[in-house]
């Protein structure tokens, strides 16, 4: 797991050939641009803009990814990301679901909360379980975008 600034994002963009059109498509985000998934290589590297209220923390769902990283960015509101390592990641409650590439689990008895703010993104590798969407001193409207990156 990686947490910075949009600012430094081009310190990651040599981990994967991908990186660098993921972080151009940020530097160049609006804030009007609409909610929806747009394709920055097919497949292979696309975003998914949305928005959406964040949650309370006890309906935090735990998931891991096989076939993409995730570059999730906060552009407006705030919310809380929860971070646990895969080995702590020990009930499945949902196996893996191949068309959306995702297993949930039960939440973990020791995970580390990170409170993210406009400007600020997180890559989680497929060894990185994350839980999102969820309250950061209160409810708030967020605007985030997920990029999808290949492994």
């Amino acid at each position: 797991m990686i947490s910075d600034t949009l600012e430094y994002c081009r310190r990651y963009a040599g981990l994967s050939p991908r990186f660098s059109a993921a972080f151009e498509f940020l530097e160049k985000l609006p804030a009007s641009q609409p909610t929806g998934r747009y394709d920055l290589d097919g497949d292979n590297c696309f975003a998914l803009v949305q928005a959406y209220a964040t949650k309370p923390a006890d309906q935090a769902k735990f998931e891991t990814h096989r076939q993409y990283i995730d570059i999730q960015f906060i552009q407006s509101g705030r919310e809380t990301m929860l971070w646990a390592p895969l080995a702590a990641l020990t009930q499945v409650i949902q196996p893996y679901i191949a068309e959306k590439d995702v297993i949930f689990y039960a939440t973990p008895p020791h995970m580390t909360p990170i409170n993210f703010g406009p400007g600020q993104f997180v890559i989680f590798f497929p060894t990185d379980g994350h839980a999102g969407g969820l309250e950061c001193e209160g409810p708030s409207e967020v605007r985030k975008v997920v990029i999808k990156v290949r492994v």
